[in-house]
């Protein structure tokens, strides 16, 4: 079948909490999904697939693809579920593109969710690890992370006040974002004093555990300019899953979102990402990551990242800001964290980010992260791209 230019027409997510004991899964999905068809002005009858996920082993129940049907709306539709570990948000994206854009549907509904209060995320993510190799000393995301911060302290002398930066930029953002778990401005100081889970990770250089949902409508370019006038274009995605163990990785770098990066910007003429990007919403699960990942996708210099960071570039109202809704740190939802990723710049595109919004935005990347060190990337445009 011949490509087609694919375009996200609506989204829609929850009002994120720690804790949502008022609904079950269903009636979660189903507020999302509500608010998607809402934007996009559409009617659950005009969607022809669906694509949901989570990740389910959190929870500990399977085929959501099945009993979520009274909350995705997907009776009689084909249902098809993606589940990637961190990654699945973003992964549930770019297998949406890919649907749409290959022909074999028209209109295509995305969705992530996760009730983590419901979970035990640290147990399971343990079970993902090697049982001889890795578990013993990488059980759960914390520890993988501080090996990354301290390899790249290591390196190029980052503190961990650098780290505390990133994580009152993305803290005060988020005061700007009504779906926001976490909407309270830190200072330096109180990132600082905050319990140390693993040196130089303090408790609020970390994402919270969220219970949400986020719901993306992809169409192909028949039907994308009669929905909307404001379309977000996808040009080009792009991911790399490169390790199976952790001793494999190239601590203190990111070599995924590099490759990823490369490819990425490749695809789509980007030869100065730094200029031509306006802003990216980064799946970046803690404060250091900020730092290390922007140096990853080329936006400068490795070693250069801290720098950028206080410079304030990457605030609101910098050269380039990143995460106006907050990010990851201020909200966590695993299952739906990428998809929000993607449905937070395609709003930035189409000037729906109300207090969020950057102005004048052309070009906006959003990322995934997870499983072994793992990237995915989309970026998102306002005018279409080339076929």
């Amino acid at each position: 079948m011949a490509k087609r230019r694919v375009a996200i027409v609506g989204t829609g997510q929850t009002h994120h909490r720690s804790h949502r004991p008022d609904v079950n899964g269903q009636e979660l999905i189903h507020e999302a999904v509500t608010r998607a068809l809402e934007d996009a002005d559409l009617s659950i009858k005009n969607i022809d697939a669906i694509l949901i996920g989570n990740m389910d082993h959190f929870e500990g129940i399977n085929y959501v693809d099945c009993w979520s049907i009274d909350g995705s709306g997907g009776y009689h539709k084909p249902v098809i579920k993606l589940t990637t570990g961190g990654t699945t948000g973003s992964t549930l994206a770019i297998g949406g593109y890919h649907f749409v854009a290959s022909g074999m549907f028209d209109k295509v509904l995305i969705i992530g969710w996760e009730k983590n209060s419901e979970s035990d995320t640290t147990g399971a993510i343990t079970t993902a690890f090697d049982p001889v190799w890795d578990r013993l000393v990488f059980a759960g995301a914390i520890s993988g992370l501080a090996v990354e911060a301290q390899a790249y302290m290591a390196k190029y002398g980052a503190t961990d006040r650098d780290g505390a930066r990133v994580s009152v930029r993305d803290r005060k953002h988020a005061c700007n974002n009504p779906y926001a778990q976490l909407r309270k401005e830190v200072t330096l100081e109180e990132v600082l004093a905050s319990p140390m889970l693993a040196d130089p990770i303090h408790l609020l250089d970390v994402c919270p555990r969220t219970d949400g949902a986020c719901a993306v409508i992809m169409a192909s370019e028949e039907y994308a300019e009669k929905i909307t006038s404001t379309p977000d274009w996808i040009w080009a995605t792009a991911n790399r899953h490169k390790y199976t163990y952790l001793g494999d990785v190239n601590w203190g770098e990111l070599d995924s979102m590099a490759q990823a990066s490369q490819d990425l910007f490749k695809k789509c003429g980007i030869t100065e990402p730094r200029k031509q990007i306006d802003v990216i919403e980064m799946y970046q699960p803690y404060s250091f990551a900020g730092i290390i990942w922007i140096e990853d996708m080329g936006i400068v210099p490795r070693g250069k990242g801290a720098e950028y960071i206080w410079s304030g570039a990457t605030d609101m109202g910098g050269e380039l800001p990143i995460n106006p809704s907050g990010g990851v740190i201020a909200c966590n939802p695993i299952g739906a964290t990428g998809l929000i990723r993607c449905a937070e710049a395609a709003m930035q595109v189409m000037g729906k980010a109300e207090g969020r919004q950057v102005p004048d935005v052309n070009f906006a990347v959003s990322t995934g992260f997870g499983g072994c060190m793992w990237t995915d990337m989309i970026l998102h445009g306002k005018k279409k791209p080339n076929l």
